[in-house]
Formats: structure tokens, sequence, C-alpha cells
């Protein structure tokens, strides 16, 4: 029987509720559900409150690495006692104005420079919201936010070389295949990977090293590895055999396009604040090797908190000494959406996108497409995850700037998304609207 895999999801998920604090009459109710998914708003809303009464906001999580994440906000009832999230501005805290997601993308971490770190993905992120008022508690509730939809299947991956999490919608398929390829310090992050296997495709959260027995350090990348990585996909019996997609962002990127210019059976790419050329670590397929771009230290600036700023830390991969560390793409069959943002201070990733653009325009290929995004950061994750300004530079080993705008950058996180899904959706099974799962 066919249905949609969200709506399913919303179906299975408890109906909302409320819980009023045993100490007060006002309540404190999250809709449409007290449980959901992580990627979905929701609206919050207190009611029971004297009229214009002043009411503070508080959500707190605490993520796997035991890092704190708080946000706060002032709220003015109205005169019939109520506050609405999604009506009522904020007058001061970590956002103001009328933000109904305020509580969620503006949170910032107890240790400086934290980014929020979900280990597994399989179980859920809760978030603990209160009001208060004049020092007294006046109702709390707590918020389940899933990663993944009923019947999603986790499942560690460690076939030959390949090290990675695999999340498979629920039913036999065959569902599109994506490889999601992070960032540049090792390891694998999880939650986009399973939030798409909620949407209907099976996905690969891929290590490329720092992960287990993979080397903890790197001198050089095979591209072998990830042709692995893609037979190894494109083996499972739920799997479209049309091609895969791979989701990718910083490092990860450069990869994902240098993986589309030499290997085979690759349809779709998303490249998120990445770079035109092989950066810091020679590229190795077969007899050829990629040279990585360098750096120059003298780039290195200081931003006014302290933090050093990278963007220009790398040299010109245009320069004619440089060019040999250029990838290929116009050798590239498959169709790619370049994802910018204007303000990331992790390198200059509005240049690079531009400039393979222009690559690609130059070989008469029309087969890539670009949004961008001002004032928004490196790090553009999953909707209403916390922004991530600044942190350890694995390259650098240094606290850096990664750039954005709070709002502006939370903005930018849910069009992305929405642009990622519909992407994929085009050009690996060619909807434009909801997959489609047959049980």
């Amino acid at each position: 029987m066919a249905f949609l895999l969200r709506r399913c999801s919303k179906l299975s998920l408890r109906n909302a509720f409320m819980k009023t604090h045993s100490d007060s009459a006002a309540r404190l109710r999250i809709l449409p559900s007290t449980s959901g998914m992580f990627d979905e708003a929701v609206e919050i809303n207190l009611s029971g409150l004297t009229p214009q009464q002043h009411v503070q906001l508080q959500s707190n999580l605490r993520d796997d690495k035991g890092v704190v994440f708080k946000a706060t906000a002032t709220y003015q009832a109205d005169e019939k006692g109520e506050v609405d999230l999604s009506r009522h501005p904020s007058l001061g805290g970590t956002y103001t104005g009328v933000e109904p997601m305020g509580l969620f993308w503006s949170m910032r971490p107890d240790v400086p420079h934290s980014k929020l770190v979900k280990r597994d993905a399989s179980s859920p992120v809760h978030y603990h919201i209160e009001a208060s008022s004049g020092g007294e508690v006046l109702a709390k509730e707590t918020n389940e936010r899933h990663f993944t939809c009923p019947g999603v299947r986790r499942a560690p991956v460690s076939e030959g070389r390949i090290r990675g999490t695999l999340f498979a919608p629920p039913g036999e398929g065959p569902f599109p295949g994506i490889i999601d390829l992070y960032t540049l310090g090792g390891g694998i992050c999880e939650p986009r990977a399973a939030l798409l296997a909620s949407e209907g495709f099976v996905v690969l959260a891929l290590a490329y090293y720092g992960y287990q027995d993979l080397p903890k350090k790197v001198k050089k990348f095979d591209l072998e590895y990830f042709e692995e990585a893609i037979a190894f996909l494109q083996r499972l019996p739920e799997v479209q055999r049309n091609g895969i997609g791979v989701l990718s962002i910083s490092k990860g990127a450069e990869l994902a396009l240098s993986m589309a210019s030499f290997l085979a059976n690759i349809s779709a790419i998303v490249c998120i604040n990445g770079c035109n050329a092989n950066v810091l670590f020679p590229l190795h397929y077969k007899d050829m090797v990629i040279p990585p771009l360098t750096f120059s230290a003298k780039n290195l600036d200081t931003t006014k908190p302290g933090l050093l700023d990278v963007r220009d830390f790398l040299h010109d991969p245009m320069a004619k000494e440089n060019l040999a560390t250029v990838i290929p793409i116009e050798r590239a069959s498959c169709r790619f959406l370049f994802v910018v943002s204007e303000d990331d201070r992790n390198w200059n990733s509005a240049y690079y996108a531009e400039q393979a653009c222009n690559r690609l325009k130059e070989h008469g290929r029309t087969n890539y497409e670009v949004v961008s995004y001002p004032k928004a950061g490196h790090f553009l994750e999953v909707p209403y995850m916390p922004h991530h300004p600044s942190g350890i530079h694995p390259a650098v080993g240094k606290e850096v700037a990664f750039g954005g705008e709070p709002k502006v950058h939370a903005d930018a996180q849910v069009d992305a998304w929405r642009r990622v899904q519909k992407f994929f959706r085009k050009h690996l099974q060619g909807l434009s609207g909801p997959l489609i799962s047959s049980l």
C-alpha cells in the first residue's frame, strides 16, 4: 500500500498534549505535537497569564558530548494573557522579533565554539522548554525531535574498507541512493542522512578518515575508496540502479566533485560551500594524482573577538601555477547544485562555485544550478540546527570564524534543505513531489 513517508511519521508520532506546571495556572503548549521530526517547525504558545505580564522563555538541551545549548527570550502577554511565538515578538534574549522557531535556532553552547553533536541519529533530541516570571517557574514542556520517522533502519557499515552508517526507509524499495560526505576533521555526521532516509532515500553517511579503524590522520586520499562506497551502495537490493546522489559540504564537497569527474554511476551532486580545487592532500586515482592547493600563513587575519579569519588562507586555484589542482568537473555527466554562503569565513566558497560554473560553461555544459545566501556562514546544516559561527579548524588547529548572522543563517538552512530534497527527487527519481514507498 502506497503512502507518503513524512505523512506516516506525523501519524505515527504521538499527538499533541498539554502539561500544566503544578504551581501555576499557566499552560505551555507545543503544537501540533510534543514529538515530531527535527526539520519540522512547531508552534509554541502560553496561556493563563495575566494580561500584559512579562514572561521569560528558555530552551535547553544537552548534546552527546555533554555540552549544554540554551536559548532565551522575553515576551509580553497580550490582553487575553496569551503568548504565541508565531504572532508575538521577543523583546530580548538570544533573538528578537517574531520568530516561531527562535528557541531552537538561536541556541548557544555553554562551551565556547562548540558544535551540536549527535552521534546516533536513530534516537531523538530533547529540547526542554520553560516559562518563568519574576523568578517563578510557570510551566514546562519537552519537545522530542526525531531524525528518523518510524520504520527507518540504521545499520553500521563495515564492508571491506568502507566505514560509515547506513539509513534506509521502511519497505523493500528500490529507493534512490545517496552518499553523505561531511567536513574535514574525520568521523561522520548522521542527522542529514537520517532525515533524508525519512524522505525515502537510502543514505550512506560515509567516513573517510578518523573513524573506527580508518587512519586517524591522512597524507593523501584515494578515490578508489569512494568508488568502493558507490559499488557497495548500488549492490544493496533496496537501492535503485540508475545512479546515486552525493550530498557534501566543505572538504567533502571537493571530494564529491572529484567523484563526479572520475567515477561512474553518479547522477546528482549537492556541493555546499566547497572548493573547486583539491585542497591540502594529494588525490590519487589509478595512475593519476591531483596535487593539493596549498595555503599561506601570511593570509591569516584576526577578527574582533580574537578568532582567526581563514577565508583567504588558500592560494588562488585559478592562478597559473595552481591550475593543476583544479578538479576537471567538465568530465562529469551528472547534475550539480552549488549551495553558497556569501559570509563563509572558512574559505571563499562563493568564488569557488563561480569558477566551477565558469569551467562548466566554457565546456558547453549547462548541468548546474547555483543558490546563494547573503550573510549565511560556512556550516549550512539541517533546519533549526543551532548556528555554529566559530570552532577549532582541523587544518589550522586554532579557533577560527565560520561566519554567518544567526537569523539569516537559520532561514538559509530551511530554504537550502528544501532545495536539496527537491534536487535529489528530480534527478534521482524524476519527481518534484514527495517520494513514495510501497509496502
